[in-house]
């Protein structure tokens, strides 16, 4: 069995080939090709040739992916598609069931795809589930998604109160399953107290500061020290009308740079990741004010604070990255700082997690 160690050695080897044959990007960068670029959340709204597109022309050597939760069912299908799937696309994708498929993903021109569910519904009120739906795949899941569940508080929901005593059990099983703990929107007080419970270090996969901007969404900068302190990582998240100052004005890559900035001034180099929270290709490729905005205004509180267009126009096309990357080096960026945002900071994290 390969080790811990091993697997990351091996993902800095395969870090020094640059990127596969035929990923034609007219926005190159020699340090992007050969980093391991991870994505923490990036889910195909269908996963069809728009989306595999997207995926090879991004560099991505690993995602974090969104899967279907209402019920435990509904999750085992879920689960038991993506099966088929890796099936089906074997020469695109593989799925990342520990740190070492990231390896195997980046030296064969592939994408690791890891199963994350948003909420912990599927688990409909059974800690022992963790161990079953592990078993078929799911390597992370949220403790809760906007609202209250079981576990505990969501960042909409009225109240604020922390894990309650079946969440704290989930996350001891989590631990011992080998299940990364996602905090991304658990309200203020579950977020801490995830953290505080865990044994193991926990990810916020797609946030945002609110020094910054204000919004149930967003992380304060105590909680995103806790999480550093406890080891683990906060990656911030790309959605336009998330990070930008003024909700009703246009956000551009620099204040998405301001986010990633401020994160690193609060929990330093080692605990900061990236994410979009959109699909490979972007969101502007399909999206339309009736199939993407209009839904939202009927699902989120007003304090959500919605807007249309909801994409940064940087950061909206597959080579996002590369060009974060290069704003970056222009900012003074070292070569490591770079890889530890692009990727190794999430891959210590899921070797001390899912292993």
């Amino acid at each position: 069995m390969t080790s811990r160690r091993e697997a990351i050695q091996a993902l800095a080897i395969a870090g020094a080939a640059l990127a596969a044959p035929g990923v034609a990007i007219a926005n190159r960068n020699a340090l992007y090709d050969r980093a391991v670029v991870i994505d923490a959340l990036c889910f195909g709204r269908e996963w069809e040739d728009q989306a595999f597109e997207g995926l090879r022309a991004s560099g991505y050597s690993g995602i974090i992916e969104s899967l279907p939760r209402q019920n435990l069912q509904t999750a085992i299908d879920a689960l038991v598609e993506w099966r088929k799937r890796f099936s089906e696309h074997q020469d695109k994708i593989i799925p990342a069931l520990g740190v070492v498929d990231f390896a195997t993903a980046k030296e064969t021109g592939r994408t690791a795809v890891m199963m994350n569910f948003q909420d912990a519904t599927m688990l409909e009120g059974d800690a022992d589930n963790v161990v079953a739906l592990h078993a078929l795949g799911m390597r992370s899941f949220q403790l809760t998604y906007n609202y209250r569940n079981r576990l505990g508080d969501g960042c909409l929901e009225r109240t604020n109160a922390g894990l309650s005593e079946f969440g704290i059990a989930v996350v001891e099983r989590m631990n011992e399953a080998g299940v990364m703990v996602d905090l991304s929107h658990c309200g203020p007080q579950t977020t801490l107290d995830g953290i505080a419970f865990s044994d193991k270090p926990v990810a916020m996969t797609h946030t945002f500061c609110s020094a910054l901007r204000p919004h149930p969404r967003a992380k304060p900068d105590a909680t995103i020290r806790a999480c550093a302190d406890k080891g683990g990582v906060t990656g911030i998240c790309a959605l336009g009308y998330f990070i930008g100052p003024d909700p009703g004005g246009a956000t551009t890559i620099e204040h998405y740079i301001e986010q990633i900035e401020h994160a690193v001034n609060v929990a330093g180099i080692d605990h900061v990741g990236l994410s979009t929270d959109f699909p490979p290709q972007g969101i502007s490729p399909w999206a339309t004010r009736e199939n993407w905005y209009e839904p939202r205004l009927e699902s989120f509180k007003p304090s959500y604070e919605v807007r249309w267009p909801p994409w940064i126009p940087e950061l909206d096309s597959p080579d996002r990255f590369r060009t974060l990357v290069r704003r970056l080096q222009q900012r003074g960026w070292g070569d490591s700082q770079l890889e530890k945002l692009l990727g190794l900071n999430w891959l210590r994290l899921l070797g001390e997690t899912i292993g």
